[in-house]
């Protein structure tokens, strides 16, 4: 599904990207893609787990979260800017009914709304989500963050923020330095990322302006590590 999502829709221009396709891969590299914000600009994105923890790391070009959307000043129409690294996880191991859609994790920011648990804050911060995705031609990119329609009340892990999505808002250590993003999650939270395959992409993401489902759109993707969203990368221990 995600390969016929991309294929015909990713247009880095004058660019080839390089990526790892072998079954056993480590890392995801990527050349340089002048055509795409330095901030935003993959070089290599990687999983790895070291003893209790899994590692979600992403190099680019630039400077990691130099860039932010601009606020606008009301959260319908408003922008996300956001690294991502989708997974082969099933929802059901982050908290969601099971077999949902493309289990991703995500360090976003968002400077019009908070969705932190517990009405926390969380607009001022690069902050991580779990996200579950699926396409949607409406959106400008294919894909959505999946709605929760209303009066349903679906299995949601115990930090989901309370709005109509299939998203958590996990408190993970994430850290920006200098060109790399690293978010340390807990193995014993997500047992299942042993082994798994994954990617890397930078995107924004944008609240649509009527509040209607699709409440959140993929609506520009920047750029993909493998290229087509392959998920050829291997969670493997560091090395």
């Amino acid at each position: 599904m995600l390969r016929r999502f991309i294929t015909g829709t990713l247009v880095v221009a004058g660019t080839a990207l390089a990526c790892l396709t072998a079954a056993h891969a480590h890392s995801i590299k990527a050349d340089p893609a002048p055509a795409v914000q330095a901030s935003f600009d993959i070089i290599e994105t990687n999983i790895t787990t070291k003893g209790d923890k899994a590692l979600f790391s992403t190099r680019v070009r630039g400077e990691a979260g130099k860039d932010k959307p601009d606020a606008t000043g009301k959260f319908e129409g408003s922008n996300v800017y956001a690294y991502v690294w989708p997974t082969s996880l099933d929802s059901g191991e982050i908290g969601f009914e099971k077999k949902q859609g493309i289990v991703a994790l995500a360090v976003t920011f968002h400077p019009d709304f908070d969705d932190a648990a517990n009405g926390g804050k969380n607009r001022h911060v690069w902050h991580p989500h779990w996200v579950v995705l699926a396409e949607d031609k409406a959106c400008g990119a294919g894909l959505k963050v999946i709605d929760i329609p209303a009066g349903a009340k679906p299995k949601v892990p115990k930090t989901w923020p309370g709005v109509p999505l299939l998203i958590d808002s996990p408190e993970y250590p994430t850290t920006f330095s200098g060109d790399t993003v690293d978010v340390e999650i807990p193995l014993s939270l997500i047992s299942g990322i042993k082994g798994a395959s994954f990617d890397g992409v930078t995107a924004g993401l944008k609240v649509n302006g009527n509040l209607h489902a699709p409440l959140l759109c993929v609506s520009n993707i920047f750029k993909v590590a493998s290229g087509n969203l392959s998920l050829p990368g291997k969670v493997e221990p560091e090395k």
